[in-house]
């Protein structure tokens, strides 16, 4: 398998994997959720290089090994995503997305029409009618977010995270931990949760759709955060979606089966190639 080399891109950190052999396949640009980073895509950046792809996947500011950017707003993260893509030099990427990195890359992606190629999401949404679950509330309200945030030790996030998936080792808890560990990464998080309104999303009705490029919503069937209906709302807003709900898996399914997940993000990269 082709190694991961984690490098830096101005205050974006991220980890690539290149092919031995390259394609002529657009490279694959894939966004972590919260509270995770590009550590997360450990096991999918070689898989997917070994297909013959360059796999990038940045540090969202103030996550990993980026340093937090604020405000860290919904708004300001999908301008960093596209100030990485151009300092990078990508064209038209493929998306590989995880909860908030899906609502910020698919906001980014039909902001820039023509950058996306092939999307696959997971445990996300990007509809206006969507509701926040319990702890996203917690996040949103006034003095009970920064209570969260600053009362949050490793030891905390490690039975929150494997109480609900379970691939989480010791060096992913503490690679997810750095957002903690700042006042600036902690405002961080309270700006993105607050600044998501889904209401936000209405004028992106429909636009979706209109990128015209494959969709793969793969989602695990225990997911508490965003329910497997999310990924059967894609295929409504979206017709022709393809659908794989992974059983005995979570929100967390790249951590939960992450051989399978490479294996379906492959094969749905190489199948819409063919029919493209």
């Amino acid at each position: 398998m082709p190694g991961v080399e984690l490098k830096r891109e101005g205050d974006i950190a991220y980890r690539e994997a290149l092919p031995e052999s390259p394609s002529a396949a657009d490279p694959v640009l894939l966004l972590h959720g919260f509270p995770e980073s590009s550590y997360m895509w450990r096991g999918l950046l070689p898989a997917i290089a070994a297909s013959g792809r360059r796999a990038i996947a940045p540090d969202l500011p103030g996550y990993g090994d980026s340093p937090p950017n604020l405000p860290g707003t919904w708004e300001h993260h999908v301008e960093a995503l596209e100030g990485f893509r151009v300092a990078l030099g990508l064209e038209r990427v493929a998306l590989v997305l995880h909860d908030w990195g899906g609502l910020i890359a698919l906001r980014w992606a039909c902001d820039t029409p023509g950058v996306a190629g092939p999307i696959v999401v997971a445990g996300t949404g990007f509809f206006p009618d969507g509701r926040w679950h319990g702890m996203a509330n917690v996040l949103r309200t006034e003095g009970e977010g920064e209570r969260l945030v600053s009362g949050l030790d490793r030891s905390g996030m490690a039975r929150m995270l494997r109480a609900v998936g379970r691939g989480f080792g010791d060096q992913a808890i503490e690679e997810y931990f750095h957002a903690f560990t700042t006042e600036e990464g902690r405002r961080g998080i309270v700006d993105l949760y607050r600044s998501g309104d889904f209401e936000k999303l209405a004028p992106y009705r429909g636009k979706l759709a209109e990128l015209d490029v494959p969709l793969l919503a793969l989602w695990g069937e225990d997911d508490v955060f965003a329910p497997p209906a999310g990924a059967y709302r894609f295929r409504k807003e979206v017709p022709g979606t393809k659908v794989i709900v992974i059983e005995d898996a979570g929100h967390f399914v790249f951590e939960d089966d992450p051989q399978r997940c490479a294996r379906e993000v492959i094969a749905f990269l190489d199948g819409a190639e063919e029919s493209g």
